[in-house]
């Protein structure tokens, strides 16, 4: 489980804020500027308030049940466990939106590659959607995009946060292209409920949770063509980027791209990732948050494996951050397990003392390594450049 101790960082993402299908965005992005603006805000806001408080409200009873009677059993634990982790998901989406809301966002565009992100994003959320009994089918072409790379990377994270939600059997994501003009298109297509469901007059299914929220939010933000169709039992999703690469025309002269990740940490390369540290004691999980805090990441502490384990069970962070002292053959082989299925997951150890800065693949290397002397100025450096090789 993991630590309170303030250890959730705020969420910061990089561009300017909008509201409809990317061409009139700004105006309405920032609270006041028009009557819909702030009623959407307002709306948004009455969301996150009611999808923190439903499963804490659930969470309570199971609480008071368990001071009145001294026992919980397995299920119930398993369910108190969801119900808190449901508030925790909706308290940070609600974070993110307010970075919209705020107006203060800044893009910095890239030439990225859609398919390659979208294949290690599906990866990562492997182990949830297969928990949930969720068969993905994948269908993608080649596709280059022109993009800010933090808000692609959460724009895709959401939507699979999304589809876990509410999918039932199989969901189905496809990338292709529009001929001309020549834009790149993502679809994914699931079931949201059971033939059986619908035949019986069963209740609708609410899609429009805050996963979705976000979804929409940032494909605004970035200036992308969004639709949502439901048909029946089944939804379909499709997002077209405006900015793609056409292999057949030379260059991209009307558009200004940075190869590679931007060179300062001040524009947040990483924003919304999720990092998840594994230390002890408290005096270096303060250092770690101190060397860290300022990149946007969402952070988590574990304070031994068994805990580390447990959170993995759920759900995968994007990379683990680890002290020394806790290594031992339970931990490498949780870190053998989890590379086996994901060889570029990132992980980087924390040593005790000293100012070793080593990067994965350094003389073999299948982890990167920082001193705790340099810890301050090597440990975003690493994050940055061990997270930027997945992206």
């Amino acid at each position: 489980m993991a630590l309170g101790d303030g250890d959730m960082a705020d969420i910061n993402h990089g561009s300017n804020a909008p509201v409809s299908n990317g061409a009139d965005a700004l105006e309405a992005s920032v609270p006041g500027a028009t009557a819909e603006a702030s009623s959407h805000w307002m709306a948004l806001l009455t969301q996150v308030g009611s999808e923190i408080a439903r499963p804490l409200t659930a969470a309570m009873e199971r609480i008071n049940t368990l001071a009145t009677t001294g026992k919980i059993d397995r299920r119930g634990l398993r369910a108190l466990r969801e119900e808190v982790e449901a508030a925790r998901r909706a308290g940070m989406v609600g974070q993110q939106l307010a970075r919209f809301a705020s107006g203060r966002i800044r893009q910095s565009h890239e030439r990225l590659n859609l398919t390659q992100m979208l294949r290690d994003q599906l990866a990562q959320h492997g182990r949830d959607l297969q928990a949930r009994g969720i068969a993905v089918r994948q269908t993608m072409k080649p596709a280059e995009v022109i993009a800010d790379a933090s808000l692609l990377f959460g724009l895709l994270n959401s939507l699979l946060d999304w589809c876990a939600e509410h999918a039932c059997m199989s969901a189905d994501f496809r990338i292709d292209h529009q001929t001309w003009p020549v834009q790149a298109r993502l679809h994914c297509r699931f079931a949201y409920r059971m033939a059986d469901d619908l035949m019986a007059g069963m209740p609708t299914p609410d899609l429009d949770t805050l996963s979705w929220r976000l979804v929409e939010q940032m494909a605004w933000t970035m200036g992308l063509e969004i639709e949502r169709e439901e048909s029946g039992i089944e939804t379909q999703v499709r997002l077209q980027f405006p900015r793609t690469v056409n292999r057949e025309m030379e260059g991209v002269s009307a558009i200004e791209v940075d190869e590679g990740f931007p060179s300062t940490l001040n524009s947040k390369p990483l924003a919304g990732s999720h990092v998840l540290v594994l230390a002890s004691r408290r005096e270096l999980r303060l250092q770690v948050r101190e060397a860290i805090g300022h990149m946007g990441l969402v952070l988590d502490f574990v304070t031994s494996v068994d805990e580390l384990r447990e959170f993995c069970s759920g759900g995968l962070p994007h990379a683990i951050v680890y002290e020394s002292v806790l290594s031992g053959e339970r931990l490498d082989q949780l870190r053998h397990d989890i590379q086996a299925d994901l060889p570029t997951f990132v992980f980087i150890e924390i040593v005790e003392q000293g100012d070793v800065f080593q990067m994965s693949n350094f003389e073999g290397l299948s982890l990167a390594r920082v001193g705790r002397d340099v810890l301050h100025s090597a440990l975003p450096s690493a994050l940055v450049f061990e997270l930027s090789k997945n992206l």
